[in-house]
Order: structure tokens, then sequence, then C-alpha cells
């Protein structure tokens, strides 16, 4: 079993929030792989997920692969609100549980910015990359520090979060928040029927109909719809995920938007193509929260953009490591873009 206690924090003593609340201090759980060499010009970002844990990530990561730890220095830091780094669950009053501050992805983005600069004194990332709001953080790097990112691979996410998905996340919003013991974030016991309940929501939206269609849920190693709706889906939301934890990510996801940046003034056009890093932006084909149309989009307006869909059955979680075919198409995306030429980050 992966050892959930092998990380290290990095403090900020007072951090402003967008929404202009301050925690005091902000804590940042990390974990990193491979050594800084001399000139610290090894140094790839990897942020974690929506509900993610930085050992989560660690399927992407590995001796021969693209983010391979005896080439590059791969530091993962949680996300805010996912209940490593400062969230509801393990901030004390007055800015505990329901009180905790919203939290968007700039605010995580700043924090990560924060760590790699002042703690390891990094000037320039080879990479940024991520999966789901992994991949939203990604987008926002390249747009709030153009000058320091030189390649990003975004995979199954968006630089904005759309109508359709803030719709499907109202739905889990409501299942974690109708359990009786939710008590209005001031529960003392975790609200179990709200977190099953947001499972079975989220079960139909991770994997496509046609991975339903052809039970490849058996690959997995579960022998029925049942089996897997228990076993996996409430199984995932019940491994120590904190309810108003949950929310609190709910709410940076549903208000992803790299339009909103300080000079864009909501346009997120203008922000994508102020991106000077190279991108391989790769949407799962079935994916039903980030479908490939709207990377497609996204795709042709950041200016050195290559759009690589990831073919499968598997939807959103063509991402997630689960699918060995998958990580492979993955994986080698990752070694061919971190194989180019760096870009001219001077250039406007």
């Amino acid at each position: 079993m992966t050892d959930r206690t092998d990380y290290e924090v990095f403090e900020i003593p007072d951090f402003t929030l967008e929404c202009g609340l301050t925690l005091r201090p902000a804590r940042v759980a990390y974990k990193t792989y491979g050594t800084l060499n001399a000139d610290k010009s090894n140094a790839i970002v990897y942020p974690t997920w929506y509900s993610g844990r930085h050992w989560e990530n660690e399927w992407l990561i590995g001796p021969g692969m693209g983010l391979d730890p005896e080439r590059w220095f791969i530091i993962v830091p949680n996300m805010l609100g996912n209940g490593l780094s400062s969230s509801p669950s393990n901030t004390p009053p007055p800015y505990d549980r329901a009180r905790f501050p919203r939290i968007n992805v700039r605010d995580n983005v700043e924090s990560q910015y924060r760590l790699v600069t002042e703690h390891f004194g990094i000037e320039r990332l080879v990479m940024v990359t991520g999966w789901s709001m992994g991949a939203g953080q990604t987008y926002q790097w390249a747009v709030s520090h153009p000058d320091m990112v030189e390649r990003i691979v975004p995979f199954c996410g968006s630089s904005k979060t759309s109508l359709h998905n803030i719709v499907f996340l109202e739905g889990v919003k409501a299942a974690l928040t109708a359990d009786g013991a939710y008590q209005g974030g001031w529960y003392t016991e975790q609200p179990t029927t709200g977190l099953r309940a947001a499972a079975r929501v989220y079960a139909g939206w991770g994997f496509s109909q046609a991975f339903y269609w052809d039970k490849l849920y058996t690959q997995l190693g579960f022998t029925s719809l049942e089996d897997f709706l228990v076993g996996f889906w409430e199984g995932f939301f019940l491994d120590e995920r904190d309810v108003n934890n949950l929310l609190c990510m709910l709410d940076t996801w549903q208000n992803g938007d790299v339009g909103a940046s300080p000079g864009f003034g909501g346009d997120v056009a203008a922000a994508l193509v102020s991106i000077r890093a190279k991108a391989l932006i790769m949407p799962a084909e079935k994916d039903l929260y980030f479908p490939p149309e709207d990377e497609r989009w996204a795709a042709e307006h950041v200016p050195d953009a290559e759009l690589r869909v990831i073919p499968g059955v598997w939807g959103h979680f063509a991402g997630g490591g689960a699918n060995p075919d998958d990580t492979a198409f993955i994986d080698a995306g990752i070694k061919e873009l971190l194989a180019a030429p760096a870009p001219d980050l001077s250039a406007n």
C-alpha cells in the first residue's frame, strides 16, 4: 500500500486568496520525484486533480517513462482543499469546515508558483502537465506565467469549465449536501449517505456509454455492474475523502476560467492566445466532461499547440491510469513533447 504520509509541506505565512480572505498560513503539501540538477533546469510540475492526492498521480511517473525521475525533477503539489494541503478538514477555526474560504484555480497556481520559486529557486519549468482539474491548472500556469513554462500537456481537462460540466457538478453537489448528516457543513462524522450518492452520480460520467456496453469494468476486477458501482465508485468516495473538501474543490472546478485571469477581462480566447508554451492538448475521445470538440477550440487559439485525441472508450478515466493503452498513449505524447526544442519564451 502507498505510504500516504510520505510528503512535505511548504507554508506561506499570509496567503491572500482572490476571494479576499487570507489563510494564515496556507499549507501546500507536495512530493517530489527525482533530483533537481545544479542549474535547476529539469523541473516539471504535475498538479493533482479533483479529490486526488499526490500518490494518485504516480501511475504516470517512473523509469523509462516520459516523467522519468532519473532525468527530471517532478513536483506534485496537492490542490488546496484536497485534505493534505490547506483544506476545510485540516484548517483550525475560524476558517475550518464550512467557513473555509473559496479557492480558485489561480489561487492553486499561485501557491504552487510560490513553492517552485521561493522554496526550490526554480525560474523555468520544462513542463507542466495534469489530468482533469490538473489540466485546468496546467492551462492556468501557462497563462499566469508565460515566461516560465516551456511546455504544457493538459489531458482530459479544459481551460474553462463548460456550462454542461457545471450542470454535472450541480448533481454531485446536490447529492453531497442532501444527506441530513451534512448539517450545513458542520458535521462531526462524514455524511456517508451523501458520499455514496455522489459516487452514483459520478459513475454515469467518469466512463463512457461504450465502456458500460462492453462491460469493461470486468477488466478492473469487478464481477458485475453493482460490484463496480459499490467497489469502485463508492469505495473511491469513501477513501478518506471529506465532504467539505469535495465541495471546496467542486467550487474551484466550476469556476475554472483562464479568461478571468488579470488583464483578459473574461476573454478566454485572448488568454489562450497569450500562451507561449509549446502545447500538446490531449482530450479523450469519449470524455463526457471535457469532449474533444471543446479542446479543439482551445487548441485553435494556443499559438503553438497540437490536438491529439486519446482513442478508445474509457472516457474521462482514459487519463486516470486505469487502462494501460491510454497510459501508453499519454506517456508517448509527453515523451515526444519533452524531446522537442524548447520555445523562446522571451518572444511576444
